[in-house]
């Protein structure tokens, strides 16, 4: 295990109780609102799960997984993310705010030793979904931003949720398509985010 993450799980001892040592390690390095929200988006994961028929119990460990790289500072991400020989993007280069879903896919494998490639993936495109996402990936995407991390009643949750009584493919559109008629206010349009626009508009429309 790279040095990066071996110091991050020097607080804790881990037990083998996922849920747990992703609260244990959260907690034990500064992050315990993230703890709590990946605790919910966990839950959240689980429930759409069982609802659109995908693996539950895959979703909710996803779902508990998907922000761990949150314990890494904003501007050590992009060298963290060279160390562990993550692929950047020029946009995350711009904004190292969003390589955290694939830090947090490294870590997931690395740390908490997961090994089932669908459930990495989940977690590595959980904020910008992407082209040709499993079932798995948008039940992750859209528990995240049900679950959200912010104060207050998220200003897209009506249409996202509304969507889903269509499909979940919707309700992932939903909330791409509202993040789409704001572009212009966002740091970055994410490439990842760009493709899934363009796919699911052809199904969906503007």
């Amino acid at each position: 295990m790279h040095a990066i993450l071996t110091n991050l799980i020097q607080p804790m001892s881990l037990t083998g109780d996922l849920k747990s040592d992703v609260h244990t390690f959260l907690t034990a390095n500064g992050s315990p609102h993230t703890a709590t929200h990946c605790m919910e988006v966990g839950s959240e994961a689980r429930r759409l799960a069982e609802r659109f028929h995908a693996d539950p119990e895959a979703a909710e460990i996803a779902g508990w997984l998907h922000d761990i790289s949150t314990v890494i500072p904003n501007h050590e991400r992009i060298e963290a993310a060279r160390q562990l020989q993550v692929d950047i993007l020029p946009e995350e280069e711009r904004f190292p705010m969003i390589i955290h879903q694939k830090l947090s896919k490294v870590m997931a494998r690395d740390i908490f030793k997961v090994t089932d490639e669908e459930i990495l993936n989940a977690i590595s495109c959980h904020t910008t979904l992407r082209a040709k996402s499993t079932l798995l990936d948008q039940v992750v995407f859209v528990a995240d931003k049900i679950a959200w991390d912010q104060t207050g009643t998220p200003p897209y949750i009506d249409k996202l949720t509304d969507s889903l009584n269509t499909s979940l493919a919707r309700g992932a559109f939903a909330y791409i398509n509202y993040l789409w008629e704001r572009k212009e206010t966002l740091r970055v349009v994410h490439p990842w985010l760009k493709d899934a626009y363009e796919e699911l508009v052809a199904d969906f429309g503007g």
